[in-house]
């Protein structure tokens, strides 16, 4: 096993503990606020899981995806966050 292989590995682990530990905040948010950011972080993790991924393989075919992954987190955080700041507008 060479040095990256286990760089790799031990950054899927990290990606991986940062996964459940999003989810589980996801899951048990005291407020939508908090799962929107939850949202906006799983899709940061996602993109850089799948940038290891392109690393590992050596191979750049992935990059318009993950524009695409990050755009659309991006886009969908900012829609549901004025959403919010709405919702809360108009109750009080």
């Amino acid at each position: 096993m060479t040095v990256m292989s286990f760089v790799y590995a031990a950054t899927f682990a990290m990606l991986g503990v940062s996964v459940l530990c999003t989810l589980y905040r996801l899951v048990r948010g005291p407020s939508v606020l908090d799962r929107i950011v939850c949202l906006n972080a799983l899709s940061v993790l996602l993109v850089s899981a799948i940038a290891v991924e392109a690393a590992v393989r050596g191979d750049t075919t992935y990059v318009g995806l993950m524009v695409t992954i990050a755009l659309l987190g991006f886009v969908g955080t900012l829609t549901a966050a004025r959403f919010a700041e709405r919702r809360a507008h108009d109750r009080g």
